[in-house]
């Protein structure tokens, strides 16, 4: 990080746009959450805003080609432009964690580990995962969470594709009454299996999906990188592995 900032609010780049719809909720809780007297009390952000990145999942899956050039690209980009770190507002393009951090020489914070933090101060063990199925398949949650010593409770195929098309839904900005319905019952059928606990592991969760709409807690990944950016930019004491 940059020597000459250290007692000054560090910058945060974000990559953001994918989705859209989810960056902007992303930064609209930063604006809410950071306590701000005036415009200069605000977190400084570069925000690489790239809704062109391509489709996470089915690069994931082997369908389309590698598209971690597209993420690295992003990250040098904000480092050029002067991040201290950066944040990304999409858990499944963690998947290319490795290779972002791999791209530059500021810290690339994971959503995943952030979440994980929260998870082990909970008198839990069965997490439910309202996760996209690039995520899922590349077993972000699962692997944290076994290594915690937790266990993952997941949606059956069918359910994951009811879930995949209420994604598709919002980023297609889609803003039907029932696409919160639908997310709630979907969140019921990992309670039913034994969650006691629920992660929107998907930043277009909580764009209609709140505690109130739930039988358990749920636990906002978007609300928790926030809350993570704001404690860094500001150079508060964190747990956060920093590499």
């Amino acid at each position: 990080m940059n020597s000459s900032r250290q007692q000054e609010q560090l910058i945060a780049g974000v990559l953001g746009g994918m989705g859209p719809a989810a960056t902007v909720d992303f930064l609209a809780k930063l604006v809410a959450a950071t306590e701000a007297a005036s415009d200069q009390d605000h977190i400084h952000l570069i925000i690489d805003h790239n809704p062109k990145v391509p489709n996470r999942h089915a690069a994931i899956a082997g369908l389309t080609p590698d598209i971690s050039p597209e993420l690295t690209a992003m990250a040098r980009r904000l480092e050029a432009a002067g991040a201290d770190f950066l944040v990304m507002v999409c858990n499944t393009a963690h998947a290319y964690t490795e290779q972002i951090r791999a791209s530059v020489s500021i810290p690339f914070v994971s959503i995943i580990d952030v979440v994980m933090d929260e998870l082990r101060g909970l008198p839990v063990k069965h997490i439910g995962i309202m996760a996209a199925e690039g995520c899922l398949q590349a077993e972000l949650y699962q692997q944290a969470l076994a290594g915690a010593g937790l266990e993952a409770v997941l949606w059956s195929e069918g359910e994951l594709a009811r879930f995949m098309d209420l994604v598709y839904r919002i980023k297609a900005g889609d803003r039907g009454g029932d696409i919160g319905a639908g997310l709630s019952r979907l969140a019921a059928d990992l309670v039913f299996r034994g969650a006691e606990v629920l992660v929107a592991a998907c930043t277009e969760v909580p764009l209609f999906l709140g505690e109130r709409d739930t039988a358990v807690p749920i636990i906002s990944s978007t609300d928790l990188l926030v809350r993570r950016t704001i404690k860094l930019a500001n150079n508060r004491p964190t747990d956060e592995h920093m590499p």
